[in-house]
Order: C-alpha cells, then sequence, then structure tokens
C-alpha cells in the first residue's frame, strides 16, 4: 500500500509538480523584463489615477489575473464583487490560467467569458497566441491588472484595448504617481479591490467584499444528500451532530505530516468527542489521514465546495482548498506554518488563521476546540 505522505501535493489548481526554483524564477523575471521593458513602461504611462474612474459609461471589462493556483483564483473573487456592485450593468471577462477559474466562476451572471492560458505556455504557443488574440480583439471600458507585481498581468493590460487601464505603478516605471502615495493593502483579497475603489471617482462606503462563489441552492441541496450518503445515514447526518471537514494537503513546506495531524486529530477529539470528521481527499486519490474517517473525493470545484457549505467548520493547513472552503461561507480556521497570514488568510468574522510555527500538535488542537465551541 502507497504511503499517501508520499504522494504530490494537490494539482486541481496549487502548484505543477516540478515548480520552479525560486533562483530560476528571478532569472525569468528578469528576461521578461528586459524584453518588453518598453512594453512595460508605455503600459505603466496608461494606467488610471486616482479618482479618474468615472461612475458611468463602464460597460466592457476585462479582469486580467493569469494565474493557475487555486488559492489565487479564488482570491479575485471579492475583485469581482466590486466590480458587480460598482458597476451593476457591467459585463465582465476574465484572463485566468489553468481551468480553476473556468470552473469557478463561469456560473456568474455578469461574467460574459473566461479565457484560460495553458500551464505550460511554451508547449501549447499556437493556443496561447491564439487566446491573445482573441482578448486583443475586443475593446473593453476597463481593464485591470488585478495583482501587483505579477509581469504576466501587465502583460496582458498591455496587450488589451481599453478606454482605462488599472493596475499598480510597476517599479520599473519613472512615472510620478499618485498611487505612490497610497500603501497597498496586506492582504491579497484586498488589493484588487482597493485599486478599484480608489480609482473610482464616487464614494465607495462597504466593507471589504467576502470570497464567495455564490453556489446556487441546487448545488447546495445536492451536496447535502451527498454529504448524508458520505456519513453513513440519518443517524450521523449533518445537523445530528457537528460536521467537520478536514484537508490534510497543501504545496510544499505548508503541507503538514501525517503524524502531526494523527496527534492533532487525536487531541481534538478527546476535547470535542462530540464532532464528526470528513476526511476531503486530494486529487490523487489517497487518504493522508489513514482511512479512519468517512471521506469524500471530487476533482470539481464547485461541488467540493458545495458540500464544505454543508459543513458546520473546515480545518486544513494554508492551501487553495482553504480559501474555497472560505468562498463556500463555512467558518474556516486556517493553520500557517511558513506563509503569512496577514497577506493569504483567511477573513471574515467566522474564520480564523493560527500561526502554528511555536506550536506543538496538541496546543493546535486545544485553539481549534475553542474555536470550535465558539461555532457549533
Amino acid at each position: 500500500m502507497p504511503n499517501p505522505a508520499s504522494h504530490p501535493p494537490m494539482r486541481d489548481a496549487l502548484s505543477p509538480p516540478n515548480a520552479p526554483t525560486r533562483r530560476t524564477h528571478r532569472l525569468r523575471r528578469r528576461l521578461v523584463a528586459c524584453c518588453f521593458r518598453r512594453l512595460l513602461r508605455s503600459t505603466d504611462e496608461q494606467l488610471c489615477e486616482p479618482d479618474q474612474l468615472p461612475v458611468r459609461g463602464i460597460h466592457r471589462v476585462l479582469v486580467c489575473r493569469p494565474n493557475h493556483r487555486l488559492g489565487n483564483t479564488l482570491l479575485i473573487s471579492p475583485l469581482l464583487a466590486e466590480i458587480e456592485t460598482l458597476y451593476p450593468g457591467a459585463e465582465i471577462d476574465l484572463v485566468s490560467a489553468g481551468c480553476a477559474a473556468r470552473n469557478l466562476f463561469t456560473r456568474r451572471f455578469q461574467v460574459r467569458t473566461v479565457y484560460s492560458l495553458p500551464r505550460k505556455i511554451a508547449r501549447h504557443l499556437w493556443a496561447t497566441i491564439d487566446l491573445l488574440r482573441q482578448v486583443r480583439s475586443d475593446t473593453y471600458d476597463l481593464a485591470i491588472d488585478a495583482c501587483n507585481d505579477s509581469q504576466s498581468g501587465r502583460l496582458l493590460l498591455a496587450i488589451a484595448k481599453a478606454r482605462f487601464k488599472l493596475g499598480y505603478p510597476g517599479e520599473q516605471s519613472g512615472r510620478k504617481s499618485a498611487w505612490r502615495d497610497f500603501p497597498c493593502p496586506v492582504h491579497l483579497a484586498h488589493r484588487g479591490v482597493f485599486l478599484l475603489r480608489t480609482a473610482y471617482a464616487g464614494k465607495t462606503e462597504q466593507a471589504w467584499p467576502p470570497l464567495n462563489l455564490r453556489l446556487s441552492d441546487d448545488e447546495k441541496m445536492q451536496a447535502r444528500e451527498a454529504l448524508k450518503a458520505v456519513l453513513g445515514g440519518p443517524g450521523r447526518s449533518p445537523g445530528k451532530q457537528p460536521v467537520i471537514g478536514m484537508f490534510a494537503n497543501a504545496t510544499g513546506t505548508k503541507r503538514y505530516p501525517t503524524d502531526w495531524w494523527k496527534q492533532f486529530i487525536d487531541c481534538l477529539q478527546t476535547l470535542r468527542p462530540d464532532i464528526c470528521i470528513v476526511d476531503l481527499v486530494a486529487e490523487h486519490g489517497q487518504s493522508q489521514l489513514g482511512n479512519h474517517f468517512a471521506s469524500y473525493y471530487t476533482r470539481d470545484l464547485r461541488r467540493l465546495a458545495a458540500v464544505i457549505a454543508n459543513m458546520d467548520g473546515f480545518i486544513s493547513a494554508d492551501c487553495g482548498v482553504m480559501h474555497l472552503a472560505v468562498a463556500s461561507g463555512t467558518p474556516t480556521l486556517g493553520l500557517f506554518s511558513t506563509t503569512c497570514s496577514g497577506k493569504y488568510g483567511p477573513y471574515g468574522t467566522n474564520h480564523t488563521a493560527v500561526d502554528t510555527r511555536p506550536l506543538g500538535a496538541a496546543d493546535v488542537a486545544t485553539i481549534a476546540a475553542d474555536w470550535l465551541a465558539l461555532r457549533c
């Protein structure tokens, strides 16, 4: 029997198995910056300044976020919601990478097209060129580079034809911009929203939009029936006892060892013997919790989110599925061992991030038990 811990991380939209090293990534960025320096500077000169985006007349919007990771894809959902709020009569096109955005966002009423760049552009050069031609063939009222310091996003912004272009000025820009006076928000989910609100000429006083997939009642109902079957019938169905989803996978150093999860769960069950744990299995199909719990497996992201939406709580390390749980609306506890919770953590009144670096598995379980006591 293969050891689950030896399997590669979930690859639905998180990270390719042979991700480049940081050094290779830096060299690649320098090469791109060198080749497209003039184009990038020219695009920076076209960026919309704060308070210059009109309140009316924005009907065709392009959002550029060419990233294949599930978490980064989900973190633009607040920007989509903000566009829908400020420009309720607008139509949105989205350029992403991989298949996550198409699976997650095509059902949104105002989203017209989701363009998906292939992960390996060099291997699919003609398909990539054809997609870029499609983007170039449309004329937009507003094009948004949704993340600062993204060369691919800035190149897409350069390619797009739009009356207004919105993005953070790059480091290579010599232009004196009013954006320099506005500090960039720490959390990635806030940055695109901050860009749009700051450029918008009208008033925006609402709270930060949450991550939200806008799951339909039908999706949730079908998932509720599936979860009942997973739990083994009406005696253990949702509502009879707290159902807690756990996802034990993550990429690289963010993933906790199997032994850590065993200690964590043993302690948590001692503190909360009433909870029912559901093991959400990663794409490789092998349980990382030892097949000791009811489990659910799917490669359909909306289906997975709908199942999580029927749970009372969700616990995982920092990963794309953690953000998927937040977007489902289920209270989520994110465990952070290497990354910055202020930048990537689940935000909102029902969600919490825990820095586990100074803590043992039992200490984290105690925190989780206290957190669950406030919610179920």
